[in-house]
């Protein structure tokens, strides 16, 4: 695997109006389109259920289990898409999408239309996950990738960080509704800013034809390859980790630790964390590589589940003891998920806007499923979460080992060919 700083392209400039930070903060305003959609309304999720009749607690969870669905799904569709008529046109598309399902949200009559809007919103979130990363390796690839997916990631957590704060603050003065009017207004914003500054990344001799036949050629291309896959498969799985607690958060926050109004607090304490995780990877990735730094994380991952797990199961685990086992868990997230994806992305430059789709179907329809059944598990007790955490930890260091024939810590520059 080769590192390097230079532009994918193969034409000498991609018309780049945007500075390095400039190009950051769009790359991370569209990433964070998921996160606004899930936290900003986790604070809301007990009045709406209370507002649609949903009587039984873990349902109101398939309120994000619905969207991850729809946007896990369209992934395979929009990476594609990407690939054939460029980046930008697909992405515009789909942020319209969401933004007005969130609108028709305000104004939704029953559950079952709120979930029914959640996917079809979900499945215009899709261009964001796909094409952002699309464009990202379209630019860089090697290290240079890891470094700006980090501080994408980085901008990007600062939202899970103040977005239930914004939905709690909306709360005070109006209901649950105009959570979403918040959050259409937002991908209006994101949809300008498009549209003005961002360039489209993607040269027209590196277009690959939108047929069946050219659409299973670029499958097969990102299926056959070992590394990109086990990378892939491994982080659906910690993701998985990630949704299961996003899933019953307000129930673990509130229903077990009783921390009522300070639950946005606390959430934004731990997304904090994840924030200054990717950070630091940012700057640890150009000296000491990829994988290095992300396989060490993950051991600590599985070391830090593993403990959580032992505690709750012995019943012993008072909210202090949870906030640094589980807030330890989320700081090795931040160093695993920029890196596993750039390591998934870094085989496959050749067919970025389908192996991105490919793998974001599979981290996110993978992800939401995994998170759904953890979620679903809660019982009361945050025991079910700390096991559901431990064997996806197992799971994914299965996946990496099976990536690198059993070696961790190869340097980023003689990896195993797929």
């Amino acid at each position: 695997m080769t590192s390097t700083t230079e532009p994918v392209a193969a034409e000498p400039a991609i018309a780049m109006p945007l500075s390095k930070g400039q190009f950051i903060a769009i790359m991370a305003m569209l990433m964070s389109i998921n996160a606004v959609s899930i936290d900003m309304m986790l604070p809301g999720l007990q009045q709406i259920g209370q507002s649609l009749g949903v009587a039984d607690e873990n349902s109101r969870q398939f309120v994000i289990t619905s969207y991850l669905i729809g946007m896990g799904s369209a992934q395979l569709f929009f990476g594609p898409l990407s690939d054939r008529f460029g980046r930008k046109i697909p992405l515009i598309a789909g942020l319209l999408i969401y933004a007005l399902c969130a609108f028709a949200i305000v104004f939704v009559p029953s559950f079952g239309a709120l979930l029914a809007l959640r996917f079809v919103q979900g499945l215009g979130a899709a261009a964001t996950r796909v094409i952002s990363v699309s464009i990202v390796r379209d630019i860089y690839g090697g290290r240079m990738m890891a470094e700006v997916m980090s501080l994408v990631m980085m901008v990007f957590m600062v939202v899970p960080v103040i977005a239930p704060s914004i939905g709690q603050l909306v709360m005070l003065f109006a209901e649950w509704h105009m959570i979403f009017l918040v959050i259409s207004v937002y991908a209006f914003v994101a949809t300008v800013l498009v549209m003005i500054y961002l360039p489209e990344t993607l040269a027209t001799d590196r277009r690959r034809p939108f047929t069946i036949k050219g659409i299973s050629a670029s499958f097969a291309i990102v299926l056959g390859n070992r590394t990109a896959l086990c990378y892939a498969l491994s982080i659906s799985f910690i993701f998985g980790a990630l949704f299961g607690f996003i899933n019953s958060a307000q129930q673990v926050m509130v229903g077990v630790f009783g921390l009522g109004n300070y639950f946005p607090l606390v959430f934004a304490c731990f997304a904090g964390l994840m924030a200054v995780a990717s950070f630091t990877n940012s700057r640890l990735v150009g000296r000491y590589g990829m994988h290095r730094v992300s396989h060490i994380a993950l051991l600590l991952f599985v070391v830090a589940s593993a403990f959580w797990a032992l505690f709750s199961a012995a019943g012993f685990l008072p909210f202090w003891l949870f906030a640094i086992l589980y807030g330890s868990a989320m700081f090795q997230f931040g160093l695993i998920g920029a890196n596993f994806n750039a390591m998934a992305m870094e085989p496959l430059g050749h067919v970025a806007g389908t192996a991105s789709s490919v793998i974001g179907f599979m981290q996110t329809i993978g992800g939401a499923l995994i998170g759904a059944m953890i979620g679903q598990a809660f019982d009361g007790t945050v025991t079910p979460l700390a096991f559901g955490f431990l064997a996806v930890a197992i799971i994914g260091l299965f996946f990496v080992l099976l990536a690198e024939r059993g070696r961790l810590f190869s340097s980023d520059h003689h990896h195993p060919a797929g």
